[in-house]
């Protein structure tokens, strides 16, 4: 069965090793792969996820030590939300509060739910309790697998009219109409992991300024390179402008705006986090394409020191 929803969101943070401290040892998840932004070599790319860094699994950042604070608006991703157990809902208040991590009361959003938080950047995140949150877990030092994140569940954009981008989630991206709930519209794929997307349309909102805390993209999954030229085809068929494919070494990628303003990408499930180290050493060693590799030396000597 073909799989659709969310590969990966993509943000911008601040310092790399807070924003490493906070993922893997607050939160609890891998660090499945630690390189570099290709198109900024000097800025780390770090990319975390479950034990095999599965697609609909994936949270990356593009850390910037001095960036200035990002502002959510109209055209941007306003929440993250990731996948888990409904039991675990009342563990993880507790470990919010005993790791001094400022919440909002709980609330239920389509009937499930929802602790929204903050990371140190100010990115909103959010934990939802759901009944089928699998059984496939990295359990860290700190968070056992029976309370471990199991992935995505879904993100939330802020837009001026949600119409034009439900078009391109249902036409193109392979979601389908899966509730509202006052200003919410939810779209589902078919992937039991990252296949959420619900839309709130906030007319007359300020703009989104870019910065830490601030998503740059989210990113949809394509099977193979066919789908994903398919999807492609269809986007520039609708008038809207699409990228050559870039290779990122771990997936293949093209990107376009969305009518809303949202930078979308479609990225391949292939060919994976384990094509250039083994899955039992993800996230262990800075890995660099084969056209930086001979910049090693430069490359390393400016990136902040992280574990």
């Amino acid at each position: 069965m073909v799989q659709t929803g969310l590969h990966h969101v993509t943000a911008f943070s601040g310092p790399a090793p807070r924003n490493l401290d906070f993922h893997t040892r607050v939160l609890g998840l891998r660090l499945v792969k630690k390189t570099v932004n290709f198109d900024d070599p000097g800025t780390y790319h770090l990319y975390y996820g479950d034990a095999a860094g599965r697609p609909g699994t994936i949270l990356t950042f593009f850390p910037i030590e001095r960036a200035a604070p990002g502002r959510v608006g109209v055209g941007e991703t306003q929440e993250t939300a990731f996948r888990i157990p409904r039991a675990s809902i009342g563990w993880w208040t507790h470990r919010l509060i005993e790791k001094g991590v400022a919440h909002e009361p709980l609330v239920q959003v389509f009937g499930e739910p929802t602790l929204r938080f903050r990371d140190p950047d100010g990115m909103m995140l959010a934990l939802v309790g759901v009944d089928d949150a699998g059984d496939e877990a990295w359990a860290s030092g700190e968070v056992p697998a029976e309370h471990a994140i199991r992935g995505l569940h879904g993100v939330t954009l802020l837009l001026e009219r949600a119409e034009p981008t439900a078009a391109i989630l249902t036409d193109v991206l392979g979601l389908h109409a899966a509730g509202r709930e006052g200003n919410l519209i939810r779209f589902a794929g078919s992937a039991a992991i990252g296949g959420l997307v619900t839309l709130r349309a906030v007319g007359g909102f300020l703009p989104a300024r870019p910065g830490a805390g601030s998503v740059h993209h989210i990113a949809f999954r394509a099977a193979d390179d066919a789908a994903q030229a398919a999807m492609g085809e269809a986007l520039v068929a609708r008038g809207l402008h699409v990228t050559e494919q870039r290779d990122r070494q771990y997936f293949r990628s093209i990107y376009f705006r969305e009518p809303g303003g949202v930078l979308f990408e479609i990225a391949t499930d292939t060919p994976g986090f384990a094509v250039d180290e083994p899955i039992e050493a993800l996230g262990s060693a800075l890995k660099l394409p084969a056209g930086l590799e001979p910049h090693r030396a430069e490359i390393e000597a400016v990136l902040p020191k992280v574990a």
